[in-house]
């Protein structure tokens, strides 16, 4: 069975909307580009090495507007491994709409969504989901991701679309291996979910090293 990887870039308040550029969901935003710069070379290495063995992206539908508009027109600079491999892989859109498919090898997936990423686990090895919010909502309750790159980056914007919407269902997560931070001070964090439901307790209880303060 294939994997599903979600890409995420968020600041300090967990904000996902539009890390990218101004137009890429502009709707009440004004922060439009906020990673832009904040970029470095760790950060960008870190990137380019979660993304190794794609081969397939899962997009909601304005991100893959924007990575239509971007990707098969991308031609030199430090981008092109991650040009290449996007343009070369299958991009699977999730949308209610119509889209306009014009990227080579670009499929919409049908109305039951989980049912469809479940058989894109059947036909895919690596498959990575990259910003889409709306999307990432949905693939969090239904559990149907195996691994969560989170870039928290050194910044709270207060507005904006975040990681875990609204209504996110409770979950375990556990750390995959030790945070890393580039020199803007980005720093990744790579999870795997756990399984089950956060426990809680009294920090105070007998034994547990806590107090509370008179």
């Amino acid at each position: 069975m294939g994997l599903i990887h979600v890409e995420l870039f968020a600041t300090l308040d967990l904000v996902g909307q539009a890390p990218g550029g101004p137009e890429e969901d502009p709707e009440g935003f004004p922060f439009g580009g906020w990673q832009a710069p904040l970029l470095d070379e760790v950060v960008g290495a870190q990137i380019a090495a979660a993304y190794e063995g794609t081969d397939a992206l899962l997009l909601g539908r304005r991100t893959y507007d924007v990575f239509a508009a971007y990707w098969p027109h991308r031609q030199g600079g430090r981008d092109d491994g991650i040009a290449a491999l996007f343009n070369g892989v299958p991009k699977y859109v999730a949308s209610r709409g119509r889209p306009g498919l014009s990227w080579a090898g670009s499929t919409q997936l049908g109305p039951d969504l989980p049912g469809a990423v479940r058989a894109l686990r059947d036909r895919h090895e690596h498959v990575a989901v990259v910003g889409s919010l709306d999307l990432v909502q949905t693939l969090l309750r239904e559990e149907l991701f195996d691994r969560l790159d989170l870039w928290v980056h050194p910044i709270v914007l207060g507005v904006g679309k975040r990681v875990f919407a609204a209504g996110a269902v409770p979950a375990n997560l556990t750390l995959l291996q030790p945070p890393a931070a580039g020199p803007s001070g980005t720093v990744h964090l790579r999870y795997a979910p756990a399984g089950g439901v956060p426990a809680t307790g009294d920090v105070s209880a007998p034994g547990r090293g806590g107090g509370r303060s008179a």
